[in-house]
């Protein structure tokens, strides 16, 4: 057979190209060959990034309310690994790495948007309900997505962009040319981990840098209730790079519309009233600050969105949920007939009898988990695995098709919409109270996790595709990945509750979890609950959609705390700059590509550090070695403390920068 076209890093030239009719795509591995995938080289290592990218992530989620995707970091330490190990034709064995280690971080986001909650509620939580809901949902999304295999990676080949994959793929195919990018994530993730455990554990300048450092912001903030926000954290300008400068600013005009016009907008109409505004609200809206403005009143407007963004991304994908029957029919009754699927190793799946069975035992599981573990009912176990299964089958092919059209999955909003469903159907069988709430958040960690597992694990699939991997051993190996990743996360939940709490001034942000507990504490407690706020959010969703402006992004921006958000725009102009200076186009690619690799190792040794600060406080609320007095507190809220921060976030911007255009064309 000729050999095809390739691109400069060796991969097919119709890889990213919709194929002409009669044409195929030949991936690196060849169908017809088999190849080491499955090895204890590589099974070994997917656990080892699965435990700790599951710790990385957890940190990082609750601390800024954005989950890396380990996706990128993990494949560049796979071929890392495999370079300074010696190991010939490992690309196969780098996706399995890559495939069992990314169950981290889908396996956190749907821990952490949840369970912590509980903390925040006073509400009981165990690790075995933890583990439970994490391992139980991360199955239901492997197997609800299975059907939808060929559908997104192969009859939609050239037609969805997948960001996040396309990236993977590119490092694992560079790495077998000789795995340099592993030196630039290391020497990137010491810059980042250091720079952040510097402020965090150190308290050498502030983590948050604000226009209150100067006089007249001073003033801005007191009488008009404007305030601008920034955090220096190594890991969120990183995480701006690989979001990109559109949705960066997407993301950052929502957090702008809560902080420079509602918040200022309620401060201006409620200055006047005498009385406070709102249930459980004792504060005068005149002796409010911003942050208390937003965290009362705005924070729920972009909930609202949020719930919004999810519906609408369900009404959008309403086709593909309806085919996904006829595609589990026909691949039961007809797969004795598919020859193609027998034939050629690339198209394998796990026969869709098993898959079903599986998830009939699943969902056996999930019953006995709630009837024995968290409600005690029949009936309330019943309707709550009823509710988790059918939400779950439905948002799958909503999270599958975010990822592959612009790499991030709603999965906050879609678990809004989870909570607030399931807490109606609850109230009606007579479960309401703390109870209500506990079961509510049980349930809805086991849908948030099934979709963040489902929108992950398209990614993998894509890469597997795109090189050559077989399907069938990736999905049964991603079990393995999300039973240590569930393990893993349900430890570090409980570490960092303990080093940090959820609740309070020093508390971690966990802005999901925050609007979980906000949620559903008013539906279970029969209290007057703000449907006005969230109506508002939901009409800007919809008036987004008619400008053609995504409206889960903004929407998030509206509720994540603008320090958070405006750190991404700083990453994302560096991510512009890089990739258009330069008119020959492969000079861009190889800058941009080599940004990549420094953001992600911002993000990775930033977020390792971060946990390893968690566990040293936790430590020493312990044996009490004197860690808490290392940070010097007074230095680090001063003004002075600001200005540096300033000076170091500029220096950090620099550096990125720079780093990114020493690269050079191949």
């Amino acid at each position: 057979m000729e050999q095809a076209p390739t691109t400069s890093t060796g991969l097919p030239e119709n890889a990213y190209k919709e194929l002409k009719e009669g044409e195929e795509y030949h991936p690196i591995m060849s169908p017809s060959e088999t190849y080491a995938e499955v090895t204890p080289w590589s099974v070994g290592w997917g656990l080892v990034m699965a435990v700790l990218f599951s710790a990385a992530a957890a940190y990082s989620g609750l601390k800024i309310g954005q989950v890396f995707e380990a996706a990128i970091p993990i494949a560049i330490l796979a071929v890392g690994i495999s370079t300074v190990a010696r190991k010939n034709q490992s690309l196969g064995q780098n996706v399995i790495i890559q495939s069992i280690g990314a169950s981290s971080g889908v396996i956190v986001a749907g821990a952490i948007f949840t369970i912590p909650a509980l903390y925040i509620l006073g509400l009981p939580a165990s690790y075995f309900q933890m583990f439970m809901a994490s391992a139980l949902g991360g199955f239901l999304g492997i197997l609800f997505l299975i059907p939808f295999r060929k559908y997104f990676v192969k009859d939609m080949h050239g037609k969805f962009p997948f960001p996040e994959a396309t990236a993977t793929t590119e490092i694992l195919v560079a790495g077998e040319k000789g795995g340099k990018q592993a030196a630039v994530l290391a020497v990137s993730g010491i810059i980042g981990g250091l720079f952040d455990f510097t402020f965090s554990a150190f308290g050498a300048w502030s983590e948050v840098i604000t226009t209150r450092m100067f006089g007249w912001g001073q003033v801005l903030s007191d009488r008009l209730k404007l305030v601008f926000k920034v955090d220096t954290s190594a890991m969120v300008f990183g995480l701006g790079y690989i979001v990109g400068l559109k949705y960066s600013l997407i993301i950052a005009a929502g957090s702008f519309l809560s902080w420079f016009v509602l918040v200022p907008l309620v401060h201006e109409i409620g200055q006047y009233l005498t009385v406070p505004v709102g249930a459980s609200v004792t504060q005068l809206i005149s002796a409010m600050s911003p942050e208390d403005i937003f965290r009362t009143y705005v924070r729920q407007i972009g909930i609202g969105g949020i719930a919004m963004a999810g519906i609408i991304g369900i009404i959008r994908s309403s086709k593909i949920i309806a085919s996904a029957f006829t595609l589990a029919y026909r691949e039961i009754v007809h797969h004795s007939d598919d020859a193609e699927a027998k034939t050629v190793r690339t198209q394998t799946d796990l026969r869709m009898l098993w898959v079903v069975m599986l998830i009939l035992l699943t969902a056996l599981l999930v019953f006995v988990f709630f009837y024995t573990g968290v409600v005690f009912n029949l009936t309330h176990a019943i309707v709550g695995l009823l509710i988790v299964v059918i939400i779950s089958f439905l948002f799958t092919t909503v999270a599958a098709n975010a990822i592959a059209i612009v790499g991030t999955n709603p999965v906050s909003g879609m678990t809004l919409m989870t909570l607030i469903l399931s807490s109606l159907v609850l109230w009606q069988v007579g479960l309401t109270g703390d109870t209500g709430m506990l079961v509510a958040l049980i349930m809805g960690g086991v849908v948030c996790t099934a979709l963040s597992v489902a929108g992950g694990f398209i990614t993998d699939l894509k890469i597997g595709y795109w090189l050559g991997s077989t399907p069938k051993k990736q999905e049964t190996w991603k079990f393995l990945g999300v039973l240590v990743s569930a393990a893993t996360v349900g430890g570090v939940i409980l570490v960092l509750n303990k080093a940090y709490g959820f609740t309070g001034d020093q508390a971690l942000v966990a802005p999901q979890a925050n609007a979980m507990a906000a949620v559903i504490k008013p539906l279970m407690s029969n209290a007057p609950t703000p449907w006005t706020l969230y109506l508002v959010g939901a009409v800007i969703a919809l008036l987004l959609v008619v400008l053609k402006v995504p409206p889960l992004a903004f929407a998030l921006g509206m509720y994540i705390p603008q320090e958070l958000n405006t750190p991404l725009v700083f990453g994302g102009l560096v991510a512009w700059f890089v990739s258009t200076r330069s008119k020959d186009e492969k000079l861009n690619n190889a800058r941009f590509q080599r940004g990549t690799l420094i953001a992600s190792g911002f993000i990775a040794g930033g977020a390792l550090l971060g946990v390893f600060n968690a566990f040293l406080k936790f430590i020493d609320q312990t044996w009490e070695f004197g860690y808490a007095g290392w940070y010097h507190e007074h230095w680090a809220d001063s003004a002075n403390g600001e200005i540096t921060g300033l000076v170091m976030f500029a220096l950090l911007f620099a550096y990125a920068l720079w780093d990114s255009m020493r690269a050079k064309a191949e």
